[in-house]
């Protein structure tokens, strides 16, 4: 009779932490969803008042509870929601995919200087690419998500990248995993290459298109990125 009790009770902490895991999770994708959100408009603004799209596509994940597990291992962190929230900051995440090097930072100024935006980190591996040639603008960035608890501020990590570097960056996923991580040299050695490639494309793409449409108005003009 008490080996059925102690069953019954394991099952209702079991479905009370699974419960809260998805309430968890819940924030994290409505943030995911206010970006989401914001960029369309953006996309939205720039299509119907410049007649242009500076955006190719987006999109958007939340991490697995799998993954976030392996995470909290990795960092060697306490295993408790608040925890969590304070110390991974990608559980929710955005990618903006953009036609040109321009229209990365531009996007990136437009959507960090909205008023409800918070910025907490950038990391410009466009201006400073990784060694093994790896290019994107990377940023976390907080708002506010309203419950009927109370409004939350919800980390999202944005990437904003040109179609060069992301295509770069689905092919150099792709051998990273079928290599575990471990990837020959000479494979190194081309997919460096490659990133160069990628950038050359960027800017003489980014050139043709000035050409092709001439001076873009002073208000299209590529932003300086924040520091932060």
């Amino acid at each position: 009779m008490s080996t059925v009790s102690v069953d019954e009770q394991a099952i209702a902490e079991a479905k009370d932490l699974r419960d809260q895991f998805q309430r968890f999770l819940r924030e994290y994708e409505f943030g995911m969803r206010e970006v989401e959100t914001k960029i369309s408009i953006l996309r939205d603004e720039f299509t119907h008042n410049h007649a242009y799209n500076p955006i190719e596509h987006v999109k958007s994940r939340i991490k697995s509870p799998d993954s976030i597990v392996e995470k909290v291992a990795r960092k060697g962190i306490e295993p408790d929601f608040d925890t969590i929230r304070a110390e991974i900051t990608d559980i929710a995440g955005v990618r903006v995919t953009c036609s040109f090097v321009a229209d990365v930072y531009r996007l990136f100024d437009l959507l960090t200087q909205q008023d409800d935006v918070t910025i907490r980190q950038v990391k410009d591996y466009i201006a400073d690419p990784k060694p093994n040639g790896y290019k994107s603008l990377h940023t976390i960035i907080e708002v506010p998500v309203f419950l009927s608890t109370g409004p939350i501020a919800v980390p999202v990590e944005v990437q904003f990248r040109t179609i060069a570097m992301d295509f770069w960056a689905s092919l150099e996923h792709k051998i990273h995993y079928k290599f575990q991580g471990q990837i020959p040299g000479h494979l190194v050695d081309s997919l460096t290459e490659a990133a160069d490639a990628a950038s050359e494309l960027d800017v003489r793409m980014e050139r043709l298109h000035r050409e092709a449409h001439g001076v873009r108005p002073r208000e299209l003009a590529p932003p300086r990125v924040i520091s932060v």
